[in-house]
């Protein structure tokens, strides 16, 4: 496909993680089409983690999950921005038809879930032994645009947060002690959360041992997961935003951390994006799919007979994250914030 295609699109994956895992996909489109209009199209949260990246012309806000007999109409949305090429980075079959609809000449993604026919370019999964194996999430995406000549430049997640909430977040952060932020949530499913008794334990021992700031990271849909924390701890977390934080809050809030301390969420990537370590508590994922060249910090986790079982409602004991013990979380921390 010519470099001189005018309209490229891509499809966002759904979850916040993997859109930021896919930035460097999305800036090697940009890098191979540099005078096109890169249009992106997913979720409200996937279009405001964008938000502000200078290559990206025009964000489409979609419906989650639109029922089939929704997919013409958005599929005409569409199609402004959808002229030359339109990059499927989901894996359903939903976003295949949308692009195939959506007019465009040329539609890429992977080969899989039995949607090749809506596509006039497929790239095969990576497998081994003949089934599908997990694989670094923004390395999946960068060999997917790879087919259309796109290269990697190596330079990893990129986000941009917004200035003036970076400004009104710094103001509200004490200045000249450490900034930790505490992530309890993960909207994947209980299954990847810590209990909400051991975050408030680590921040009561972190601010017990330290000078550290603990600030507080949740969002819309967790409030009773805030509530819980925070009726444990027995110390004061900094909130920036009230606990009604946007995606756009995150960015600002994580922006200014010396580090973070969350599950294996979407947080998590924010944080990789800004450069700032992390320590991640991880349970019942499996860690090839983002296990990157570009953390920094640790990710804690422990091999247990049932995992990782990659299911959002954990059907046991939940022992591949309560195996995890607070002082572990803690001295990582400690340990980070020493180097």
């Amino acid at each position: 496909m010519s470099s001189s295609s005018e309209y490229v699109l891509a499809l966002l994956p759904n979850w916040i993680g993997d859109v930021a895992m896919c930035t460097p996909a999305l800036r090697a489109l940009h890098a191979r089409y540099p005078k096109a209009e890169l249009s992106v199209a997913g979720r409200a949260g996937a279009c405001d983690l964008l938000a502000g990246l200078p290559w990206i012309h025009n964000r489409i806000v979609l419906p989650p999950r639109p029922g089939i007999w929704a997919i013409p109409t958005l599929s005409n949305e569409l199609k402004p921005f959808a002229h030359d090429v339109v990059v499927v980075f989901p894996h359903s079959f939903r976003a295949a038809m949308l692009a195939r609809l959506s007019g465009a000449k040329h539609r890429l993604g992977y080969a899989r879930g039995w949607r090749s026919a809506l596509l006039s370019q497929t790239a095969n999964p990576h497998r081994e032994g003949g089934r599908i194996r997990p694989v670094y999430m923004a390395r999946e995406y960068l060999d997917l645009v790879a087919v259309l000549g796109c290269d990697d430049d190596g330079d990893g997640l990129e986000l941009v947060a917004d200035p003036d909430i970076v400004s009104k977040v710094a103001k509200k952060l004490p200045q000249g002690k450490p900034r930790i932020g505490i992530a309890p949530g993960a909207a994947f499913g209980g299954s990847k959360r810590w209990p909400a008794e051991r975050f408030a334990e680590t921040v009561d021992a972190l601010t017990e041992r330290t000078d550290a700031t603990c600030v507080m990271l949740t969002g819309p849909g967790e409030s009773d997961l805030r509530m819980e924390l925070l009726g444990h701890a027995h110390t004061e977390l900094v909130e920036c935003h009230e606990g009604t934080s946007t995606i756009e809050d995150l960015k600002a809030t994580v922006s200014q951390l010396d580090l973070l301390i969350c599950n294996d969420s979407g947080a998590r990537h924010v944080a990789i994006a800004f450069g700032v370590p992390t320590v991640c508590i991880m349970g019942p994922t499996k860690p090839e799919y983002s296990a990157g060249p570009y953390e920094k910090g640790q990710v804690l986790r422990i091999d247990v007979d049932c995992g990782p079982c990659q299911k959002p409602v954990c059907r046991t004991d939940h022992r591949c994250m309560t195996g995890i013990s607070p002082d572990w979380v803690v001295d990582t921390a400690l340990r980070i914030l020493a180097e």
